[in-house]
């Protein structure tokens, strides 16, 4: 436990560590220890409890919970739940189909807390938006179930995934080009961000290019610029043209670019990773 107090010799932390550690009271542990069972399985008469590292990331799960707004009951059922199978589109797809909203805001806020931001998207998001569409392509009416998930997606990796606590740096900006309303993107890459630690200034869909020159003059120092367009429609060179002129970095991701000239300072991002990997 990197600057906390040492384990016990013989098994882990003492309820006084372990507060410490996470900022809660010792009654409160007790409390959740008793009631729900999160913490040491058993207790020897005459010897403290100690909690192993295993019970102090279920306990951090329970914070974080509690934090967001949950009750600690709900927070313990959620933490007792067995965690979702890494990649599960079916039963998540199944949920949307259903128009479950309920039961797709818990299957991606459990893959989010098990599996990371990159792992959900990769994996879980992408995956099944994919066979979405390609049910739209069949012939299939479930523009509403592409709705729905795509809001359960925004919603869930703002819970888990919020903007850093207090004043911090501004890591980039992004924004869709004006007309283009496909944002989902830039909001996976912003929780992205968030989990290393990052912030971000996020404008959304449809952000005229004169917004965005004056977001940029707004900061207090300079911040990488990320574009997104999910079409060659809304591929707007004028406003990389705009965003490069007023100083930052300028990256662009999205479909939208493909077969677009782009100035040679630009960069393309291709995924994810390669956003968070330069960006962070």
């Amino acid at each position: 436990m990197p600057g906390g107090p040492p384990p016990d010799a013989e098994v882990g932390y003492t309820v006084r560590a372990v507060a410490d550690r996470l900022g809660v009271p010792t009654a409160t542990l007790r409390s959740w220890n008793q009631r729900y069972r999160i913490g040491p399985n058993g207790h020897q008469a005459g010897h403290h409890r100690l909690y192993t590292e295993a019970d102090i990331t279920a306990l951090e799960r329970m914070v974080a919970l509690v934090r967001e707004g949950a009750s600690p009951a709900a927070a313990a059922a959620a933490i007792h739940r067995p965690a979702p199978p890494r990649g599960d589109r079916e039963t998540l797809l199944a949920a949307a189909f259903a128009l479950d909203s309920t039961a797709v805001s818990d299957l991606l806020t459990g893959h989010l807390r098990r599996y990371g931001v990159v792992d959900t998207w990769n994996l879980l998001c992408r995956p099944a938006f994919a066979d979405i569409v390609s049910e739209q392509e069949r012939g299939v009416g479930c523009i509403d179930v592409e709705h729905l998930l795509s809001w359960c997606t925004a919603s869930a990796l703002q819970r888990v995934a919020p903007p850093p606590p207090g004043p911090s740096r501004i890591a980039a900006v992004l924004a869709c080009t004006s007309g283009e309303t496909h944002s989902l993107p830039l909001e996976v890459l912003r929780a992205g961000l968030a989990e290393r630690g990052l912030n971000a200034l996020t404008l959304g869909p449809d952000v005229p290019t004169t917004a965005l020159v004056d977001a940029i003059s707004r900061l207090p120092e300079p911040a990488p610029v990320v574009l997104w367009s999910q079409r060659e429609s809304t591929a707007l060179v004028s406003a990389v043209r705009a965003c490069v002129s007023a100083g930052p970095p300028v990256h662009v991701g999205g479909p939208g670019w493909a077969a677009v000239r782009l100035p040679a300072q630009v960069r393309t991002f291709p995924d994810l990773v390669t956003a968070l990997t330069a960006l962070g």
